[in-house]
């Protein structure tokens, strides 16, 4: 797993690299390189973390 989403909790904020049209997400959960994000325009998503290294939002503004 990459190791910044190996660091990702739940409540934290995301972006997919791959698809920015998806907007920024909100981790429900990471367990065992399996992280779930719900995003705002296409809803609950589970990404292998192995393969998708997903980027932190600090500051959505």
């Amino acid at each position: 797993m990459n190791e910044l989403n190996a660091m990702l909790e739940p409540g934290m904020l995301v972006r997919h690299p791959e698809r920015p049209e998806w907007g920024v997400g909100q981790v429900q959960s990471n367990i065992a390189g399996r992280i779930t994000v719900s995003f705002p325009e296409v809803g609950k998503v589970v990404i292998e973390g192995a393969h998708v290294a997903l980027v932190p939002v600090f500051d959505d503004g």
